[in-house]
């Protein structure tokens, strides 16, 4: 205390009065922040993936693979509860301490208390009636089955005896792969799980958590449960068989073994170029920019049929491509050196030159020959959409300058706007 007084004799008679109560706050436990009630922490750290009512469709929705949970469905793929139940209290906190492997979704441990995300959690079940009319039901796990020679073969039998290579691939990767789209419960594109990369498995890779998987299905995807289809040591055995498909990781491989996967990788590509054109145009997040809107949601008919205006400041209006395979709106007509020098050097079929953003054609220009030809020939595929797109207008030349003087000489940011359009729609 003697040294706090003699820090205070250093401020005049107001600034030790603000100086006392800001030494105090932190050394007396009345001034300690008090746990915010659940609507503060999600406004402060969840709304902006799930939105303001929790639907899934915050302002970085749109640019997330897979989207974000809309919690007003009471639809949760990570639970300990019978198919078709809520989740227990218990799943929902976990989920929110630990994240969700291979999703946006972080784990909260040691950055939230776990009193805040037990409050976090009381909040989300306000947002669907299901949690007070309706309550989870556990179901009782039976006994572990260590993993072992016998276990892991047995579950190979179980394996192909459930046909999980029909959506997985005799391999875990998608070899042999009869389906290989799917689609949840809002229409939203999915791609089953390569199970060699068990730090992609949403719930967790132990082979407890790839039991319930199995137990309790994952809500809202075409993945059931096989609860009541095989026993219970048939999916202790599958857990064990399915754990022992995964693959080491990049960070734990040699300079050699890094070699050799990247060489089965790319010679991968080249055998199926469509789907590692669908796997390249998903991971630029191309539909983000070259499709239309309902709200933060992609319209389904929409997708890659451009239409989005991008009003950027300095230099006009521009309206996405369409890039479905339509003969006269799309690029069906196109040849693939047009699709490429466009992806490549953003000079359009009629030999209109793009900005180099929005449209970042000058990162693409790096693509490997192999890579431009996998996505146009995926694109080639996309099913014809008929959205006719208007040419650029640009601005007037005044008004370009004085928003380039506005940009270089006096530091101001410019904004850039995005409006939807309809199908079909010409400006």
């Amino acid at each position: 205390m003697p040294r706090i007084l003699n820090l205070l004799r250093i401020f005049s008679a107001p600034g030790r009065a603000l100086a006392a109560v800001a030494i105090l706050s932190i050394h007396s436990p009345a001034f300690a922040q008090a746990p915010r009630n659940g609507k503060a922490v999600y406004d402060a750290h969840c709304v902006e993936c799930h939105g303001p009512a929790g639907r899934g469709d915050g302002p970085g929705a749109s640019l997330l693979i897979p989207r974000p949970r809309d919690f007003t469905a009471a639809r949760y793929k990570i639970r300990s509860t019978a198919s078709g139940s809520l989740p227990a209290d218990d799943d929902l906190m976990q989920s929110v301490r630990q994240g969700l492997f291979g999703t946006a979704m972080p784990g909260w441990a040691g950055l939230l208390p776990d009193s805040e995300i037990r409050s976090v959690v009381e909040y989300l079940k306000t947002m669907s009636s299901q949690f007070s009319s309706s309550q989870p039901k556990p179901i009782v796990a039976g006994p572990s089955v260590p993993s072992s020679p016998a276990s892991i073969d047995r579950g190979r039998s179980v394996y192909d005896k459930m046909q999980c290579g029909k959506c997985h691939g005799t391999d875990g990767r998608g070899a042999g792969a009869v389906a290989r789209e799917f689609q949840d419960d809002w229409n939203r594109p999915l791609r089953a799980t390569d199970l060699t990369e068990p730090w992609t498995f949403h719930g967790g890779a132990t082979a407890r958590d790839v039991y319930l998987r199995f137990r309790t299905g994952m809500a809202g995807t075409p993945m059931p449960s096989f609860d009541g289809i095989a026993t219970d040591g048939d999916m202790w055995d599958l857990a064990n068989y399915v754990v022992s498909l995964g693959r080491k990781p990049i960070w734990s491989m040699t300079a050699a073994e890094i070699q050799e996967h990247y060489a089965r990788q790319q010679a991968e590509a080249r055998a199926d170029p469509v789907r590692r054109g669908e796997y390249l145009v998903n991971s630029f997040g191309c539909a983000l920019c070259h499709s239309t809107y309902e709200g933060a949601r992609i319209k389904p008919e929409t997708r890659l049929a451009g239409g989005t205006l991008m009003r950027i400041e300095a230099y006009g209006d521009f309206v996405t491509g369409n890039l479905t395979s339509d003969k006269e709106t799309g690029l069906g007509a196109w040849t693939d050196e047009e699709i490429k020098r466009t992806i490549t050097k953003g000079i359009l079929r009629d030999g209109t030159r793009l900005l180099p953003f929005p449209m970042d054609w000058a990162s693409f220009s790096t693509m490997t020959p192999d890579d431009l030809d996998a996505i146009v020939k995926y694109l080639r595929t996309v099913p014809p959409v008929r959205n006719k797109i208007p040419p650029p207008k640009w601005k007037p030349l005044p008004t370009y300058l004085w928003a380039k003087f506005r940009m270089l000489i006096l530091g101001q940011d410019l904004p850039i706007a995005y409006f939807a359009a309809t199908p079909g729609e010409s400006r």
